[in-house]
């Protein structure tokens, strides 16, 4: 075995009972971090990174495809690494940077995109979901999936914590993974590991204020951190339908209910789930019920950006080393794709 193929295996100097598997997984910086980016991955994210070997990134590339204002992409990329930290990451234990800190990764997609056809691309859900909301159907969102899977496979990802919504993008790197170990890799030594998606089904969509899932694209989002006035004013309008206070009320109908399950522990949940059913229990008595339960979920975490947010160097240090990292991996990864495809190059590095 060579000394990529061991890169690519596990990280170097690891002994071989470290963890199986190599998180990977990216967010967009396109706008304030919420409840749905929350339980549909950042916590499936913290959990992960200190069980196995992680790569976390800021998907700054991504968020071209709908955010075109250069202050807003850098703020949204700095609060997002200032969130993950917040939130419980630790960078002793796994790797959080930015995209665009890995320019291999825009390498290799540029590979795939000669191995994936128009026609898997033109059956991206995601893809349809965001033109038929009003986005301007550029090259760039048609091609996302296959830049996501240069972001997963350049890491040796074998496993990809991501919402409901994204399981369709895991297939397509999937595919690509297995289309580039057939056409350039002997059958006995494939390059690319095929990623499993790591899903909780019990959370496969968050409901946002409107009833629709919650999205940036909807403008329907409660943020992670957003306390006081601002979170009372929209956990008060959260819509509900017009049943009388008196009437009992069917809470897996509610979209209030929804967002309690996520915060109430169980004999919480069990008691405002009986008060819906019994009846004189209004939804402005589980949206103050849900209030508390937010503020007593993130209470730590709002504490914890509050310091980090006066350290900001200390997070562009975190960042720097996380890409300092993942190019390392990144490069290793493409010396084997070069050699695998044929493409030669007299780069060494020196300008």
């Amino acid at each position: 075995m060579t000394e990529v193929q061991t890169q690519l295996g596990r990280p170097v100097g690891e002994s071989d009972d470290a963890p199986s598997h190599v998180v990977v997984s990216g967010i967009q910086p396109s706008g304030t971090l919420h409840f749905g980016n929350y339980f549909g991955a950042l916590r499936q994210h913290i959990r992960l990174h200190k069980k196995h070997h992680a790569f976390y990134f800021i998907v700054n590339y991504h968020a071209l495809t709908t955010l075109h204002d250069r202050q807003l992409l850098r703020r949204y990329t700095m609060d997002v690494a200032l969130d993950y930290l917040a939130l419980g990451f630790d960078p002793e234990q796994a790797h959080l940077f930015i995209q665009s800190d890995v320019p291999q990764v825009t390498e290799l997609a540029w590979i795939f995109y000669n191995l994936t056809s128009v026609s898997q691309l033109e059956k991206g859900v995601a893809y349809k979901d965001k033109v038929a909301q009003g986005a301007t159907p550029t090259a760039g969102l048609f091609n996302y999936p296959v830049l996501q899977a240069a972001d997963i496979l350049i890491y040796g990802g074998s496993l990809v914590p991501v919402g409901a919504d994204q399981k369709q993008h895991i297939e397509m790197t999937r595919d690509i993974a297995q289309r580039f170990n057939r056409t350039f890799c002997p059958e006995d030594d494939p390059l690319f590991p095929v990623p499993e998606p790591y899903i909780l089904d019990d959370v496969a969509v968050v409901p946002g204020i409107d009833g629709r899932k919650m999205s940036k694209s909807y403008d329907n989002t409660i943020g992670i951190f957003d306390e006081g006035r601002e979170l009372k004013k929209k956990v008060m309008s959260i819509v509900t339908d017009s049943t009388p206070l008196e009437d009992p009320k069917d809470p897996e109908a509610d979209n209030v209910f929804a967002l309690v399950k996520l915060f109430a522990d169980s004999p919480s949940r069990e008691r405002i789930e009986k008060l819906y059913r019994t009846g004189g229990y209004g939804y402005g008595h589980a949206k103050k019920e849900l209030i508390a339960m937010i503020d007593d979920y993130f209470g730590d975490a709002r504490e914890r950006r509050r310091d980090l947010s006066q350290r900001p160097d200390y997070i562009l240090d975190v960042l720097r080393e996380g890409g300092h990292q993942a190019r390392e991996r990144a490069e290793a990864t493409m010396q084997r794709v070069r050699d695998c495809t044929g493409l030669i190059t007299t780069y060494e590095g020196k300008l």
